[in-house]
């Protein structure tokens, strides 16, 4: 096999590419990627119970305002990692979740501390009055 030098720099030129591309995805989303866990009816209970601090986003995929949340959740479980557990519950694919909370607009965020509700948002809030609202329901600095 005969490596020709444009074979060597079409490789190079990938590589710069590929580099690149990591660099600008880790400076538009932070070096962590967001963990946001889904909740249904197999994973609810036990999400409850082994997080001290948990917050629901509960939305539905056509909801132009749960849409606009969404990127707020992602920054918010950055800021947050190791101290808060952020989730999504889809309203459509688990109506007795959300009907069981009597949410009948979304979205609507419910912050639980040690597997009882404390807070409910209703509503696309901006980040940091959202932010606010974490830090006091879980007595956070």
């Amino acid at each position: 096999m005969v490596y020709h030098q444009k074979d060597f720099m079409d490789d190079e030129l990938q590589r710069i590419r590929e580099k690149k591309l990591r660099e600008m995805t880790e400076h538009l989303h932070g070096a962590e990627v967001p963990i946001i866990h889904p909740v249904n009816a197999a994973n609810f209970r036990q999400l409850l119970s082994a997080n001290p601090f948990l917050v629901i986003d509960f939305w539905a995929e056509w909801c132009g305002p749960c849409r606009m949340v969404a990127p707020v959740i992602e920054e918010l479980s950055r800021e947050f990692a190791g101290t808060v557990t952020f989730t999504k519950c889809n309203t459509d694919e688990n109506p007795g979740i959300a009907g069981g909370f009597g949410i009948t607009a979304i979205p609507t965020i419910i912050l639980f501390r040690d597997g009882t509700a404390v807070d409910m948002v209703v509503g696309a809030y901006p980040k940091e009055a959202l932010k606010a609202r974490i830090k006091k329901a879980f007595h956070l600095p």
